[in-house]
């Protein structure tokens, strides 16, 4: 049993998966010329897990990221998100989910280059979730405050840093408090510094709203972050190891080695939340 804080109370990752990829591929070319990105993959995800998908490059995790999140459809296999199958939803209903219960960040920020970074947190707030213009403005300002951005939410992305900028994309994500948010090599432009402040923030995602991270990343310094790593090499899962956040070396890194259990997590999560007496 893992006590986690900030009043979410005693932690215990539960038998129903909030997302399932089952026997997924996705294949590119033609003819002779066919490559599976993604070979028969499936995996498992459970509520408030930070999950990291590691492997080198070409070894298919930004594919399964995006078919599991609902961007890429594919060739074979299914994907089920909180109970729904989306591939068999249409574009319409499809999207709408992914408005509903989904945040992304990506590596290369996707800012608007004219707005502030209160604007583009405000934007998401307005228009994906409903809010009016002075709601939008206090639910900003409350994100920007726990994002320490508050003094600098009148600048734009080119007169922000690296990692300021990752910080309002994560912010833009957060405003819809997503029930997943998947973030694609979130930490590849930046220096460990602001990384490690990123990969800080998403843990504490997890930790304090119960949203599951899933995370694509070749950065093994993110590894003493994750509750699990899903590796994958030519398209296929390789291997997955649990627990490895909270049992670091003097280096930072895990005191364990990988694909070794770590005693501090329970080798097969399940979930449940209870608040704390």
């Amino acid at each position: 049993m893992i006590q986690e804080g900030s009043g979410i109370g005693e932690r215990v990752w539960g038998s129903d998966p909030i997302l399932q990829g089952l026997d997924l591929v996705r294949a590119f070319g033609d003819g002779g010329s066919l490559s599976r990105a993604v070979d028969e993959v499936s995996l498992e995800v459970h509520r408030g897990q930070f999950v990291l998908m590691m492997g080198p490059s070409g070894s298919g995790k930004s594919t399964l990221l995006a078919m599991l999140s609902g961007l890429l459809r594919p060739d074979e296999g299914r994907v089920i998100c909180m109970g729904e199958d989306i591939w068999s939803l249409n574009d319409k209903e499809r999207e709408q989910f992914r408005l509903d219960h989904c945040g992304f960040v990506f590596q290369g920020y996707n800012l608007f280059p004219s707005l502030t970074a209160r604007e583009q947190i405000e934007l998401v707030a307005r228009w994906g979730q409903g809010a009016t213009a002075s709601e939008a403005r206090d639910m900003t300002d409350v994100l920007l405050e726990r994002l320490n951005l508050i003094d600098r939410a009148h600048l734009r992305p080119a007169q922000l840093s690296g990692g300021e900028k990752q910080r309002v994309a994560i912010g833009r994500a957060l405003i819809k408090a997503p029930d997943i948010l998947f973030a694609d090599e979130p930490t590849s432009a930046l220096d460990w510094a602001h990384g490690e402040e990123v990969v800080k923030m998403l843990r504490q995602l997890s930790k304090d709203n119960g949203t599951t991270v899933v995370c694509v990343t070749h950065d093994h310094r993110l590894v003493p972050f994750a509750d699990r790593l899903v590796d994958l090499e030519d398209g296929r899962l390789k291997r997955q190891s649990y627990g490895f956040h909270g049992v670091t070396g003097p280096s930072g890194h895990p005191t364990h080695e990988p694909g070794e259990i770590n005693p501090a997590i329970p080798a097969k999560p399940t979930l449940r939340y209870r608040a704390t007496p």
